[in-house]
């Protein structure tokens, strides 16, 4: 029988903490924001996916399934290590500490990240070669993206192979940090990748592509709360027998990856698994779009295995059917449920309310798709709004106390874990939204600025997750 364990955590991504180098890196800060949150009593950070990604800094529309983010390697470490100057980093330091400077850091971090790699000493460059040997998918891409990327440095494939190995060694130091502040961390991991990417061009047999390894149809989801048309993503849809007939090694590979980073994973769009939204490849929208039976538990069974005991979080959100309950109840995973999905106005019976909420579940305030929770009270109708709060026991009009409350009631529902957007804790409003889905530019752009969250009142949160039963014992 599954032994319940009750605990909340936050959903921050690194490139959103507080720094100085246009984005959060694995620095300091990292490591502060742990402390943060041990003591507040949340015991899980949930961070979006590591991969690379793309010119907009999505991290859901990868080159690589196998690749890890640049930019989150931490500047000064590098300085202590001898490989960059001081002179270096003041070059490197942000305009804006409050937005990702993605433009910026295309144009300017790796070649400072290539500086540094051309300083290594042999036995430095011994360890990464070695770590070339053991993460072959990782040389893979290194190899694939140097000859896309640089074809006249013939450095290219090493100093990308260095990013990859400085990335891993500083998140290592992390993650241990996390373990001994009594912190999960709890990752992500795209269901597709970019029809462009190093998956889609070394391995076009994994595809349903046509003889010019085109997409024959693509990914997306038919019209929803957030788009009327539907979200047309593009991606390249996987060709499930022909994975099915290897018991998934790709993916397995992949999932051992994954948790390589983490202790636990949420895999999105897990609604693909029991049956996926395929559209045709000259669609206009996705309404054009059908849905197929995905691999179902063959799959499942295959990326427990690879994960080794570890957590799997099934991120069901969407269109939802009896088959897909059905299915996600088959498997036994915790799936999701979103307060601002609820329909407090309407059906008693709708999944999203708090008291319906299942044990085997993860409740969220919001995601990092969602507006902040500020932001969606004050989108509601006075009529509306006042019911929302009705609902969590506020009779006021105070939004901050309305919100507070609402945040209060999911610590207190039946669902095992709790998890709550950093911007819902520091109440900030739409502006500090990370992602609109659907709006290509823009997103993904939220900082912390230095010393933001220091507002937060520790021993209040600390106290809430005592006497909701989420503070761990450490």
């Amino acid at each position: 029988m599954r032994k319940p364990v009750r605990r909340s955590g936050v959903l921050l991504h690194v490139s959103s903490l507080p720094g100085e180098y246009g984005c959060g890196t694995f620095g300091r800060e990292a490591l502060s924001f742990l402390d943060l949150l041990s003591e507040c009593g949340f015991s899980l950070w949930q961070v979006l996916p590591f991969c690379e990604t793309d010119a907009c800094g999505s991290p859901y529309k990868s080159p690589a399934a196998f690749s890890v983010n640049p930019y989150l390697i931490d500047p000064e470490i590098l300085r202590d290590k001898g490989l960059l100057t001081d002179a270096e980093l003041a070059g490197a330091r942000q305009n804006d500490p409050y937005r990702a400077e993605y433009e910026r850091l295309a144009r300017e971090r790796l070649p400072l990240l290539f500086a540094a790699a051309d300083r290594v000493d042999a036995s430095e460059k011994n360890r990464i070669l070695a770590f070339a040997e053991r993460e072959k998918k990782q040389r893979e891409y290194c190899e694939w993206a140097a000859k896309q990327r640089f074809p006249a440095d013939k450095n290219a494939a090493f100093r990308l192979l260095f990013c990859a190995y400085e990335f891993a060694e500083q998140w290592k130091t992390v993650r241990a940090y996390a373990k001994e502040k009594g912190v999960k961390i709890l990752g992500d991991i795209p269901i597709y990748v970019d029809r462009e990417s190093c998956d889609a061009a070394l391995h076009p047999e994994l595809f349903c592509l046509d003889e010019t390894r085109r997409p024959t149809d693509v990914a997306g989801v038919p019209p929803d709360l957030f788009s009327a048309d539907g979200q047309l993503w593009g991606n390249p849809l996987y060709d499930w027998e022909r994975m099915r007939a290897d018991g998934f090694a790709w993916w397995r590979e992949r999932i051992r990856f994954c948790f390589s980073f983490f202790d636990e994973l949420r895999i999105d769009h897990f609604r693909a698994i029991e049956a996926y939204y395929a559209i045709p490849a000259n669609a206009k929208t996705a309404k054009e779009g059908r849905w197929v039976k995905g691999p179902g538990m063959p799959f499942v069974s295959a990326i427990r295995e690879a994960a080794g005991g570890g957590g799997i979080l099934a991120e069901d959100l969407g269109v939802s059917t009896p088959s897909l309950c059905a299915f996600l109840d088959e498997t036994g995973l915790p799936g999701m449920r979103v307060l601002q999905f609820a329909d407090f106005f309407g059906d008693p019976e709708d999944a999203h309310l708090p008291y319906r909420y299942p044990a085997n579940a993860a409740a969220y305030s919001g995601t990092h798709d969602n507006d902040t929770l500020l932001g969606w009270v004050r989108s509601l109708p006075p009529d509306k709004r006042r019911h929302a709060f009705a609902y969590a026991g506020y009779q006021g009009e105070d939004e901050r106390a309305g919100c507070m409350a609402l945040m209060r009631e999911l610590l207190f529902s039946h669902a095992d874990t709790v998890v709550f957007p950093i911007q819902d804790l520091l109440f900030y409003g739409s502006d500090a939204r990370m992602n609109v889905p659907g709006v290509p530019s823009g997103c993904w752009r939220f900082r912390l600025g230095n010393g933001a969250a220091d507002c937060l009142d520790r021993g209040w949160w600390r106290y809430l997750n005592r006497l909701s039963g989420r503070l761990a014992d450490r």
